[in-house]
């Protein structure tokens, strides 16, 4: 059965496309519009009192069926290459990026991914790995293999792609974090293994099929290796370098950072040594780090849950939506639930804090909601 373009992603892409349209404006006009596709077929007066969007992007708009099409192009060519697209609205986008300003709006991903696994841990470092930072990544890989963490890297020379090949000779799923379009492999050297890496696990990049290859790309793609990480591993880094990038976003985004101590001598120890001597990154001495940092256990399973059913009899139908949703998801953002329940920000924001007065949601870190119980009403 041939497969059909959803008219909501076709809108999502579409806005993505205009030019200089960065993530923090993009998320602004989708949360007081509902969506992409009502923000298209808004007047340019109302599209206009959305802050961030000024008479410069309203002029860019004016021909939207342009955007339409280049994204209808765009979509046609992933389904013929199997790259799957997701927005960040979306229930399989990544959760662990969603509560970052800086974010991306869409990701191409291709494999048999789980972009929300139980447990990951980034492993980076230099390019230019030493005998011993091979060495060291094999066994990390190897000793955190009980604990069946998703490990995530950068395909690149070095250090990356290392981990990658470790985890896939533990039988660990590895999700390569790319600066150039998922069907473009960069570099080209390493297409055998990220092939094996799509059987289990896969490819993810926020570029486009088409984008050309940028050298600022590969700084700005750490930023998403940093989000999908729960612990960072720096294993050898220079002084300065892409492993140290890494690092600081993971800093600023208050990550378990980890760096494996070096040779005093050695250039590729001296950024590791720094992040500990600055207290910004932990001594990784061996997998109990980790394991004790977040409380795992090998072989450890989920508990099951019990379903609660609330009782919407009493509530009104704006209240109801939101409860139905977050009693269903468990937890979503202040976007996820204003585009899925249609209620424009400012209203929904009052809503929810009266919903978590009366004790029936709370709000977390990021922005966003998790249901907390049922109430008799």
């Amino acid at each position: 059965m041939e497969k059909t373009i959803d008219e909501d992603l076709l809108h999502a892409v579409a806005l993505s496309l205009v030019p200089q349209l960065g993530p923090g404006i993009y998320k602004n006009i989708v949360s007081y519009s509902g969506s992409a596709r009502q923000f298209f077929n808004m007047t340019k007066g109302r599209a206009g009192k959305i802050p961030g969007v000024g008479p410069k992007l309203l002029g860019q708009l004016t021909d939207k069926t342009t955007y339409l099409r280049a994204a209808h192009a765009l979509l046609e060519e992933a389904l013929k290459m199997d790259i799957s697209v997701t927005t960040y609205l979306d229930k399989s986008f990544p959760q662990r990026l969603k509560s970052f300003p800086d974010s991306p709006i869409l990701l191409f991903s291709r494999g048999q991914l789980n972009l929300n696994p139980a447990r990951t841990v980034g492993i980076v470092g230099t390019r230019n790995a030493t005998a011993y930072g091979k060495a060291v990544t094999a066994k990390i890989v190897e000793d955190l293999a009980p604990y069946q963490p998703t490990i995530i890297s950068g395909l690149a020379y070095g250090i990356d792609i290392e981990a990658h090949r470790a985890a896939l000779q533990h039988n660990l799923p590895t999700i390569g974090v790319l600066g150039t379009p998922v069907n473009k492999i960069y570099p080209a050297y390493h297409v055998q293994i990220a092939n094996q890496m799509m059987e289990r696990g896969g490819l993810v990049s926020e570029y486009k099929v088409g984008s050309p290859l940028k050298a600022s790309n590969f700084p700005q793609r750490n930023r998403i290796i940093a989000g999908l990480s729960d612990a960072l591993i720096i294993v050898e880094a220079a002084k300065k370098g892409g492993a140290l990038i890494t690092a600081e976003i993971a800093f600023s985004y208050n990550k378990e950072i980890f760096a494996v101590p070096g040779n005093l001598q050695s250039t590729y120890s001296e950024g590791c040594n720094n992040l500990i001597r600055t207290m910004k990154a932990a001594i990784y001495m061996g997998p109990k780090d980790i394991a004790d940092t977040f409380s795992w256990s090998v072989g450890q399973e989920e508990p099951a849950k019990t379903p609660i059913v609330l009782n919407l009899d009493d509530f009104d139908p704006m209240e109801r939506s939101i409860l139905q949703l977050l009693s269903e998801e468990k937890e979503l953002d202040i976007d996820q639930l204003s585009w899925r329940c249609q209620i424009p920000i400012p209203t929904l924001a009052s809503i929810l804090l009266g919903l978590e007065f009366q004790g029936l949601l709370k709000s977390l870190p990021g922005k966003k909601y998790q249901w907390v119980s049922q109430k008799g009403r």
